[in-house]
C-alpha cells in the first residue's frame, strides 16, 4: 500500500515529469499525501515497521511540497494602485450571463479574463451590459473551447493570441492611469488527455510569458494544471506568485463545480498568477451557474 506513494514522492520531487498517466494523476497530489498519512497510521497500528518507514519518508517528502498552500505568505512592499482580476471558464459559452454580470457588479474587477468564449456568449454578455461596465476589450470568440477574451475598465491593447491545438489564450496590455502598462493573459492551454502524449497541453503552458522581466504581468484563467505540475512550477520560479497560495487558499478546488465527488474529486486548476513584485490583498473562489469551473478573483496591489 505504501510503495505507490513513495514512487509518487520520488517523481513529484525529481524535477522530471513523465507523460501519461502522470500528468492527469499529479493533479491529485494533495489526496495522495492524505492517503500516505493513512498508510503511515495503518502501518504503525499493524506494527509493519518497514512499511511504516517507507510511508514516513513519503509523508516527510510530500508534505513540504503541498502544506504551504494552506499557509498565508507575506507580501512585497507595494504602494501602487490596486488591480482587481476576475477569471471564468464559460464551459463552451454555457455560463449564465446574468450570474456573471452579478459577480462583475459585486466584485468590480478592473480586468475580466474569460475562457471558452463563444460568439453566443459574447453576444449574451454584452447584451447584459458587460461593455457598459468594462468598456475595453480584446476578444477572440470561437465556437467550441478555443475562444478567449480580456475585458477591462482601462484602455487595452491587443497583445496577440496564443493558439495551440483547439485552445486559445488572449493576450492584452492594460494601461492603468499613472502606471506603466501591464500584460494580462486569459490562460487556457489544452486539457490533458485521459491517455496518450500531452504535447498540446505542455506547449500551451510553455508559450505563456515568463515573469520577472521589466513589464508586469498577470496570468489568469483555467490552466488545466495545478501547482504540482512542472510547467506551472516553472512559471512560478520565473517570477510569479499564485494568489490562492499566497492567501492560504491553495487547496480550494475550482473544478469540477458540480458532479459526484467519487467520480471526480475536486482539483485546483484555475489560478491567478501575479508578478512577484505585486502584493496579493485578497482571493476568492466563487460560484457560477452553467459551467463546470468555479471563477477565481484576486485583488492585487501594484509595486
Amino acid at each position: 500500500m505504501v510503495v505507490p506513494f513513495a514512487l509518487w514522492a520520488v517523481v513529484r520531487l525529481s524535477g522530471f515529469e513523465p507523460d501519461w498517466p502522470w500528468i492527469p494523476a499529479v493533479a491529485y497530489t494533495p489526496y495522495a499525501v492524505c492517503a500516505a498519512v493513512v498508510g503511515l497510521v495503518l502501518a504503525c497500528v499493524l506494527r509493519r515497521w518497514a512499511a511504516g518507514t517507507v510511508a514516513l519518508v513519503s509523508v516527510l517528502a510530500l508534505v513540504p511540497a503541498v502544506l504551504p498552500r494552506a499557509l498565508t505568505d507575506g507580501n512585497p512592499d507595494a504602494e501602487g494602485p490596486t488591480l482587481r482580476v476576475l477569471a471564468a471558464n464559460l464551459m463552451v459559452g454555457q455560463a449564465d450571463p446574468a450570474e456573471l454580470m452579478a459577480l462583475v457588479e459585486r466584485l468590480k474587477p478592473d480586468v475580466l479574463a474569460l475562457q471558452e468564449f463563444t460568439p453566443d456568449s459574447m453576444r449574451g454578455l454584452e447584451e447584459a451590459g458587460l461593455r457598459r461596465t468594462l468598456r475595453h476589450a480584446v476578444t477572440r470568440p470561437l465556437n467550441g473551447v478555443g475562444g478567449s477574451a480580456v475585458y477591462a475598465r482601462h484602455p487595452l491593447k491587443d497583445g496577440g493570441f496564443i493558439k495551440e491545438g483547439p485552445f486559445g489564450q488572449a493576450r492584452a496590455w492594460v494601461t492603468i492611469p499613472g502606471e506603466e502598462r501591464i500584460e494580462v493573459v486569459s490562460v487556457h492551454p489544452c486539457a490533458p488527455k485521459r491517455i496518450g502524449r500531452q504535447p498540446c497541453w505542455r506547449a500551451g503552458l510553455e508559450a505563456l510569458p515568463r515573469g520577472g522581466g521589466k513589464e508586469l504581468r498577470v496570468l489568469a484563467g483555467d490552466f488545466n494544471a495545478t501547482l504540482d505540475h512542472l510547467p506551472v512550477r516553472d512559471l512560478l520560479a520565473s517570477g510569479y506568485r499564485d494568489a490562492a497560495d499566497v492567501m492560504g487558499l491553495g487547496f480550494v478546488a475550482t473544478w469540477p463545480q458540480n458532479g459526484p465527488l467519487v467520480q471526480s474529486p475536486g482539483v485546483t486548476i484555475d489560478h491567478v498568477l501575479a508578478d512577484s513584485r505585486m502584493a496579493v490583498l485578497g482571493f476568492e473562489v466563487l460560484g457560477l451557474g452553467g459551467t463546470d469551473h468555479r471563477p477565481v478573483f484576486a485583488e492585487l496591489r501594484l509595486p
